[in-house]
């Protein structure tokens, strides 16, 4: 009885541990040595060029006062919508104002010197002729004087005006507020301190940084298909507005800035935000009806591309001459005809 329950013990490890598991490695071993087989048609192939970039605006600015001063008064918070010169923040004008008074007294009183000037030089010199030349000259050299200071008075008071204006704080712009550094009234800031940041939504573009290998490729007007991060699911249509011209500075290698602009509109302004990152392609070459196979059947051997052929019932290496590629596919133009069956 002992001796019969072992023997069945021992059959069910065998089976367990030795005859199925060799089952298993010659049904997985014959399922890997099937091979794939492709066979060769017709298709159209594209070369594409894939550069990734973020989106930034052509009109950004930053408004700030020119002179340090008295906050007194801010009409705007992040996130507001401006229009184009409307007021944004003004400085305390008491002081200014007054200096432009003053200025102002200052110019009436010197226009009346000048006034007089003229009365006790240049009447007398018409009436009397017998003066000498050095008098004549002493005349006209008072008179040039006075009219000297009536021109610095004159520029002194369109200063002060001036300064008077640069207390009030427009922007230049339609846009979004995105910046208030100094965002309550009543404190003192300098220049720097009271900044704003504006950014029109209506001047977004694609910014792309190819590299010298890459901007050859690319042309004005060229259109390319965008897909943002944010939407993966979402393809924008766009079109290359400028290549620039010299590489961008700051940057570790040598790149060129391209601005690819897009259609917008109303949603456009809370969907696409600056620094949003995405992917721009380009169809650099298109070639429809031509003989192409995928990329993972051909393979390279001392800088020779082949595939394997399937001729008859044998199976021969065969050398390719080939064209342009995309990501999955690349042109046949030499060395297999339509219908010929190749290997992996």
């Amino acid at each position: 009885m002992w001796f019969f329950l072992i023997g069945i013990a021992i059959g069910v490890i065998v089976w367990k541990f030795v005859i199925i598991p060799k089952q298993e490695n010659s049904n997985g071993s014959s399922k890997a040595k099937k091979p794939l087989t492709h066979t060769v048609k017709r298709d159209t192939i594209k070369e594409t060029l894939t550069i990734s970039g973020e989106l930034d605006a052509e009109e950004k600015i930053t408004p700030r006062f020119q002179s340090s001063g008295l906050i007194s008064w801010i009409g705007v918070k992040e996130g507001d919508f401006v229009k184009k010169y409307q007021l944004i923040a003004t400085l305390d004008q008491k002081e200014q104002k007054k200096n432009l008074e003053k200025y102002l007294n200052t110019y009436l009183d010197t226009r009346w010197d000048f006034e007089q000037e003229k009365d006790e030089y240049r009447q007398p010199a018409q009436k009397y002729w017998g003066l000498t030349w050095d008098q004549r000259n002493e005349i006209d050299r008072a008179l040039e004087q006075a009219q000297f200071d009536l021109n610095n008075a004159v520029l002194d008071v369109e200063l002060k005006d001036i300064l008077l204006k640069y207390t009030t704080l427009t922007s230049p712009i339609n846009g979004i507020v995105t910046k208030v550094a100094a965002p309550v009234a009543g404190v003192y800031a300098t220049a720097t301190q009271a900044e704003f940041e504006v950014i029109n939504p209506d001047s977004l573009y694609f910014s792309l940084l190819p590299d010298q290998t890459e901007v050859t490729k690319l042309t004005s007007s060229m259109s390319a298909q965008i897909i943002f991060d944010s939407y993966p699911d979402e393809k924008v249509i766009g079109t290359v507005q400028n290549i620039a011209f010299i590489p961008k500075s700051g940057e570790t290698n040598t790149v060129y800035e391209v601005k690819i602009v897009y259609p917008l509109n109303d949603e456009s302004h809370t969907k696409y935000r600056i620094g949003m990152t995405g992917d721009a392609t380009f169809t650099i070459l298109e070639k429809p009806d031509v003989l192409s196979i995928p990329l993972s059947f051909l393979k390279t051997e001392k800088d020779k591309k082949y595939v394997t052929k399937l001729t008859g019932t044998k199976k021969e290496k065969m050398y390719v001459e080939t064209g342009i590629e995309s990501d999955t596919a690349v042109e046949i133009t030499g060395g297999l005809a339509e219908g010929d069956v190749i290997y992996d």
